[in-house]
């Protein structure tokens, strides 16, 4: 198992638009990846999931990831939040 921690940048958080390119990501890879916020472990493959835990703006999330690609799932998770999650791409 590997994780990371990263901090939500995206002013309005993981709202539909965003949540949903998260979950489509994710569903690529084969590990289980899961967003830790508050104690809770998030499915990341579920935009249900994403969507119902609240993420906003300013919040530090730990991704965790287990699995055959679980480095891989990471590092992509991790791009996408920090890189492409705002209101220009997304």
């Amino acid at each position: 198992m590997v994780s990371q921690k990263v901090k939500i940048t995206n002013p309005t958080g993981l709202h539909l638009r965003p949540a949903g390119l998260f979950t489509k990501t994710m569903s690529q890879f084969d590990s289980e990846i899961f967003v830790c916020k508050d104690g809770n472990e998030i499915n990341a493959k579920s935009v249900l999931h994403v969507l119902a835990s609240g993420i906003n703006c300013g919040d530090v999330v730990e991704i965790r990831c287990d699995g055959a690609d679980e480095k891989e799932a990471l590092e992509r998770a991790v791009h996408f939040i920090e890189s492409e999650m705002n209101e220009e791409t997304v």
